[in-house]
C-alpha cells in the first residue's frame, strides 16, 4: 500500500470523526509540530526506516590472535606409479 493511500484513507477518517473546527485545531496543531513551536512532541523519525542496518553489529566473541597461526607441514601428494 503506497504511502499517499494511507494518507488519504486517514483524511477521510478524520473527517467523519472530527467537526471542521476540531479539524482547524488539529491542523493548526501539526503545524506547530512541523515547525517545532512544540518541543514536546516530535514527528517520527524516519531514519531507522531509511537505513535500517545502521550500526546494527555483531562482535566476535573469540578475542584477535596475537600470533600467526601454526602452519601444519603438508606432504607430497605426488604419486610415483611404477611401470
Amino acid at each position: 500500500m503506497s504511502g499517499s493511500s494511507k494518507i488519504a484513507r486517514f483524511v477521510i477518517w478524520v473527517c467523519s470523526k472530527f467537526t471542521r473546527l476540531e479539524i482547524e485545531q488539529i491542523v493548526a496543531g501539526l503545524s506547530d509540530v512541523i515547525q517545532n513551536r512544540n518541543p514536546e512532541v516530535k514527528p517520527k523519525d524516519d531514519f531507522k526506516e531509511k537505513h535500517p542496518n545502521y550500526r546494527q553489529f555483531a562482535v566476535d566473541p573469540k578475542p584477535p590472535l596475537t600470533e600467526p597461526p601454526l602452519q601444519k607441514k603438508r606432504k607430497n601428494q605426488k604419486t610415483t606409479s611404477s611401470s
